[in-house]
């Protein structure tokens, strides 16, 4: 019978070396290849596009660590960094596993229970995309390029939608703003910008909203 000091201990010892490994495994693929056909990037040109790379996702990595975590847990967080696919996949599934077992996020039972809906998420998705890739894979041109083609444009929004209705729907005091914040910026001030940009933008405006709400009593 472990405490929890222990079991949080456990979690953050294994989370960071899962972590650190995984991205050992990234960086070592494109090094066996350049290994392997001895084709090595120009160190001018990899240190000028770099800097503008980083650009594009340090805001992203701090958005996503600042928001992920007190809403997974440690465990499921550590898992979710690691499988990845966590905006439209993991976090969807730990919301709705602490939804379904009516306990809370940043409590010992919600810890608990999204990183056992993260977990079996991860195995569940593993499986699939491995089936799918074996049965359709000699089928898959015909598919995106016949006359389906067209429904593969929309099938990222429409799990996004689908994935925020019920969200927006049971919390819409707090998500008007932010959609309207969100929707402004993509249009009046730049079309273009990132999604960690936009997701940092209206997580500032959510919490705005949230603490003027609290202030009048109107949650």
């Amino acid at each position: 019978m472990i405490n929890q000091k222990d079991y949080f201990d456990r979690v953050h010892r294994w989370g960071i070396l899962w972590n650190i490994g995984a991205l050992l495994v990234l960086i070592c693929i494109p090094v066996s290849v350049c290994i392997r056909w001895n084709v090595w990037p120009e160190a001018n040109a990899l240190l000028s596009i770099m800097p503008k790379l980083m650009a594009l996702y340090w805001l992203t990595a701090i958005v996503e660590v600042i928001t992920y975590v007190p809403l997974l847990g440690p465990g499921g967080a550590y898992l979710s960094f690691v499988t990845g696919n966590i905006s439209n996949l993991k976090l969807p599934c730990g919301l709705k596993a602490m939804e379904q077992a009516k306990v809370r996020a940043n409590t010992e039972e919600g810890e608990v229970i999204t990183t056992i809906a993260i977990a079996v998420s991860s195995i569940v998705t593993t499986v699939v995309i491995a089936v799918g890739v074996l049965a359709f894979g000699p089928y898959l041109s015909v598919l995106t390029e016949g006359t389906l083609a067209p429904a593969f444009d929309y099938v990222l929004p429409a799990l996004f939608g689908s994935l925020a209705a019920g969200y927006i729907l049971k919390h819409w005091k707090i998500m008007i703003t932010p959609l309207i914040a969100g929707v402004a910026f993509l249009y009046f001030v730049d079309p273009t910008m990132g999604a960690g940009t936009l997701m940092f933008i209206t997580i500032v405006v959510a919490v705005i909203t949230v603490l003027v709400l609290n202030k009048f009593n109107k949650l």
